[in-house]
């Protein structure tokens, strides 16, 4: 067991096969063969270690007894090999393979000013003949540029002027008039335009009143003294006795079940401007209340136009009612007249009016005057002219004339 130890500790310290022969001989020999020799350890002087900062340098190197004697040490520095040469697929896999590009900075250059220029004989101090040649060349080439040619024909292009901002600029204010005048003024302008038919004078009236609120809403109706000018078309819903009575007043249209029918089927198509209907027949408008509701031709007890009394609503009717209602910006517009009505005539017909939008005024507006907090601004107009603002003390001087002349 020992023989076979020291083969194994022999063969790893030297592992040539020639020298391993002579052990393997040995090692199979019979055991009565004398013992191998024995292997004495040979020990070496230590070699002298200079201390790290001497060792780094070279002259400490060189300083030290038999440094030029002993082998080059493993850790010692050796010289740098040589850069390998990469092919060029192995270029592109190779990051910085290349050589190193030194950067190449460039000396700024700087334009030389006209003081810093040699002044020339006989062109000027500091001033190039050349440099001025140059100069009014360039200033013909940009005055080429700007000119442009349409079909030949040069054309200079025009100076836009940098846009900037402009104030919108707010109309002046109409000054309220008289009405006598206001009237005169519609007259005036009706004529200037003539038109091709004859235009309305119309009223708009701007209330202090909220239209949201069921108990501020503001309607009624009027029957002008003077007429409005144009022929009304009066459609009556009665049967029977009632039904010949507004045949007999001048109704256009007098029917039952059968003008519903018609009105239903019709498309929308309407042959009347006015309904008038009986207390019976209300339930059975129903049917066509779409069609008359928008375009408010519905009849309605407070406009009195559901009545018993169809001959007095037919008349009325007739000879100029009006009814008027606030929309949804609490404006008042209403037709009082034809342009070719006398001053007077319209007069009345304006005082008439303000007395029924007196009379439709809401309870809750409590003033010291009946006119203030509740008519804002009265405007009159022809139908295709411009407006004019009327006083609120002229209106109410026609108001209260007519109020004297037919209320009481």
């Amino acid at each position: 067991m020992a023989h076979l130890r020291l083969l194994l500790s022999h063969s790893r310290c030297h592992p040539q096969p020639h020298r391993l022969l002579p052990l393997f001989r040995f090692s199979t020999s019979n055991s009565g063969d004398p013992p191998p020799p024995t292997i004495k350890p040979v020990s070496y002087a230590p070699k002298p270690q200079a201390p790290p900062e001497e060792a780094s340098s070279p002259d400490a190197r060189s300083a030290s007894p038999g440094w030029q004697d002993s082998p080059p040490r493993r850790f010692e520095q050796q010289p740098p090999n040589p850069p390998r040469q990469f092919t060029r697929q192995e270029v592109r896999f190779v990051k910085d393979a290349g050589p190193a590009i030194a950067p190449v900075s460039y000396p700024s250059r700087v334009a030389p000013l006209p003081e810093d220029r040699p002044a020339e004989d006989g062109a000027g101090e500091g001033v190039n003949e050349q440099d001025l040649r140059g100069e009014a060349e360039r200033i013909e080439m940009n005055a080429e540029r700007a000119r442009r040619s349409i079909f030949g024909v040069p054309v200079e292009e025009e100076t836009v002027p940098y846009p900037s901002l402009i104030p919108a600029a707010k109309r002046p204010q109409k000054v309220a008039i008289d009405l006598v005048d206001a009237l005169r003024e519609i007259k005036t302008s009706a004529n200037e335009k003539k038109r091709n038919f004859t235009e309305t004078v119309e009223a708009h009236v701007m209330l202090g009143v909220d239209p949201r609120r069921g108990d501020q809403m503001v309607r009624g109706a009027i029957t002008l003294p003077h007429g409005t000018g144009k022929t009304v078309r009066v459609a009556v819903f009665a049967e029977g006795p009632s039904a010949e009575e507004a045949r007999a007043a001048g109704a256009d249209v007098v029917g039952g079940d059968e003008l519903i029918e018609e009105i239903r089927k019709g498309g929308g198509k309407l042959s009347f401007d006015k309904c008038i209907a009986t207390p019976m027949f209300m339930p059975r408008l129903s049917k066509v209340a779409r069609i008359l509701g928008p375009r408010g031709l519905m009849p309605n007890p407070k406009l009195g136009s559901v009545t018993n009394d169809v001959s007095g609503a037919v008349k009325a009717a007739k000879s100029g009612r009006v009814d008027f209602k606030i929309d949804k910006t609490a404006i008042v517009h209403v037709g009082l007249g034809k342009i070719n009505f006398s001053e007077e005539s319209l007069r009345e017909n304006i005082g008439a009016f303000v007395n029924a939008l007196l009379l439709a005024k809401p309870v809750g507006l409590k003033k010291t005057s009946k006119y203030v907090g509740y008519v804002k601004k009265f405007t009159l107009s022809s139908t295709m002219g411009p407006g004019f603002p009327v006083t609120i003390p002229s209106l109410s001087a026609a108001a209260d004339d007519y109020s004297k002349a037919h209320v009481s």
